[in-house]
């Protein structure tokens, strides 16, 4: 069986748990916990299975493979069916482009390291760790608000009628947009994306609250 190195609070994770169940392929979660003692990413045992020390990590048979957009094109070539990329190259490409707009330009300034830096290295107190996340989150969400207006490859979910890698890295973000208090009434397109998608089970059994590691409050 698959293995999944993961974190309940891991947008990262998040990706691959959406695309694993979206191929309805079966996997073990084995649990990092990001934030106790120090971080069990940082413990020897975890860095020889991922020198980068970060979740995820995907062992399937020989192969152990971390990055999550790696994992998922992985997961797409070894697993094909459901696609999560479109089959004409302009399709394939517009999907890998709304992805990595999240992966690439929105997350990593707001992922665990960044924040953990910006307390203990840089000193700013809670409430500016918030504003500069919303910060980001909402420069990066106008963006990709004009790519989904823009485009006529645009249906329910971020490329057409199914769901695709771009909606595994957009729901994660759009989670975390929530979790920090970010206004959303900008982002329409993202808005009803988030809502078709939180309608398949795919998606609300790779859901934060639905892992055998949650820890968030219930409401």
């Amino acid at each position: 069986m698959i293995k999944l190195y993961t974190y309940f609070r891991s947008s990262a994770s998040y990706r691959v748990r959406i695309a694993l169940n979206l191929k309805g392929l079966p996997f073990e979660s084995i649990p990092v916990h990001l934030l106790r003692a120090g971080g069990l990413q940082h413990t020897p045992d975890y860095a020889r299975i991922n020198p980068a020390q970060l979740v995820p990590t995907l062992v399937d048979g020989e192969l152990t493979l971390g990055q999550s957009l790696a994992i998922i094109e992985y997961l797409e070539e070894m697993y094909p069916e459901p696609a999560l990329l479109p089959t004409d190259a302009a399709g394939r490409a517009r999907v890998r482009a709304l992805g990595q707009t999240i992966a690439c330009e929105i997350h990593p300034l707001n992922n665990l390291r960044v924040l953990q830096y910006l307390e203990h290295e840089l000193k700013m107190d809670m409430t500016a760790r918030a504003n500069w996340y919303r910060h980001w989150i909402m420069l990066g969400f106008a963006a990709l608000e004009a790519m989904l207006d823009n485009s006529p490859g645009t249906g329910a979910f971020c490329h057409g009628e199914q769901p695709t890698l771009a909606d595994c890295c957009l729901i994660p973000q759009v989670a975390n947009a929530r979790r920090f208090d970010t206004p959303l009434v900008a982002f329409p397109h993202i808005a009803g994306i988030e809502a078709a998608c939180m309608a398949l089970s795919a998606f609300q059994r790779a859901a934060p609250q639905a892992q055998p590691d949650n820890e968030t409050p219930a409401s």
